[in-house]
């Protein structure tokens, strides 16, 4: 029987990531605060991903220096690869989520990899060794 339910609040990300229009980073800082302000225990406040791929998430690291964090909101962070990871632990995101995608077409657009390739990332575990140990444990996310 299910006994909880864990909400990630991922609007600063998934929700922006494909905008026509550009929003500012203090924009974006905005958007997250009121989410904070508003109570949400996790945020998924932006992918460090290739600026080549997904421009609207290229000041990912502004956006987490800018916000204000509350106590007993975590701050998370999409990444598609290991050098997505070493971004996210320079930003001081709490948490991660890994993803892989279920198209070869997406995959190849948004993380340079084959699904293969991503898979076997994923099984490897390569993220794992390069977590920080106070950090919270990553999460695999389903695309």
């Amino acid at each position: 029987m299910l006994t909880t339910v864990n909400v990630v609040e991922v609007g600063p990300r998934d929700g922006l990531q494909n905008e026509a229009a550009s929003i500012s980073t203090g924009d974006k800082i905005a958007f997250v605060d009121r989410l904070s302000e508003a109570g949400h225990k996790v945020i998924e406040v932006s992918a460090f991903v290739s600026p080549t791929w997904v421009p609207r998430m290229a000041d990912a690291a502004q956006v987490f220096a800018g916000i204000t964090r509350r106590r007993g909101t975590r701050y998370t962070a999409l990444v598609p690869n290991l050098a997505g990871l070493a971004r996210a632990i320079d930003a001081q995101a709490d948490e991660v989520a890994i993803f892989a995608a279920a198209s070869e077409s997406f995959s190849r657009k948004n993380i340079n990899q084959t699904i293969a390739e991503s898979l076997e990332v994923n099984r490897r575990r390569e993220y794992l060794p390069r977590l920080p140990c106070r950090r919270a444990p990553a999460r695999r996310t389903p695309r």
